[in-house]
């Protein structure tokens, strides 16, 4: 493309995180299916050559807002994992999940499960995409909670995979119902519920 293209093709200013953190909430208010390209050019603020030029076609630029939206809105599920016990990790989770399905400034409930609730025509590659991406964080707790039966934190045949499928499961079914209207208050207390049937650890000594 020659200067003058580009010139033509991009706009004055134009801030490419700035942009992809626009289309961010475009996809997470519409999932990817229900957005069209002309709604995300009008919310970035750029023209399609643009967009093609910068992010490449619509699922290469939903790719990159869902590493996005993990890299920044998800931000609470790695410091979970550095919580000194499986039971901190697991509150720490939920708690802060709850807090960013249901802020004030953002869309309500979770990318990474509305994204691809909905059937497309791509042959399921954007679902099996976000699945795939959810699949990660729960490998993730699995392997933090397998390190805290190894460490004696958790009971010995404790499941760690079942444990973080657990955590996980209720998590995006708070996703769904935040993004149905559920409140702040009635999902906290949904994890009250939930944090019941996480073993506790107790330190040594008789339990």
């Amino acid at each position: 493309m020659t200067e003058q293209g580009t010139r033509r093709g991009r706009p004055r200013g134009f801030d490419p995180e700035a942009a992809l953190d626009r289309a961010v909430e475009v996809f997470w208010r519409q999932g990817y299916e229900g957005t069209s390209l002309r709604d995300l050019t009008d919310a970035m603020g750029i023209n399609r050559p643009s967009l093609y030029a910068t992010f490449g076609n619509k699922e290469q630029l939903f790719r990159r807002a869902v590493a996005r939206y993990a890299e920044i809105d998800m931000a609470y599920a790695r410091a979970a994992l550095a919580e000194p016990t499986a039971y901190e990790v697991s509150a720490a989770f939920l708690r802060a999940n709850v807090d960013a399905l249901t802020r004030p400034d953002r869309p309500a409930g979770c990318l990474s499960v509305q994204g691809g609730l909905a059937a497309g025509s791509d042959g399921g590659q954007v679902a099996s995409f976000l699945a795939e991406s959810r699949a990660g964080g729960e490998r993730a707790l699995a392997d933090r909670f397998a390190r805290a039966v190894a460490d004696g934190d958790l009971p010995a045949g404790t499941d760690p995979t079942a444990l973080a499928r657990f955590v996980m499961a209720l998590s995006e079914g708070h996703a769904v119902h935040a993004a149905a209207g559920v409140g702040r208050a009635a999902l906290h207390a949904s994890v009250d519920v939930a944090l019941h049937a996480v073993p506790r650890h107790r330190g040594p000594g008789p339990l």
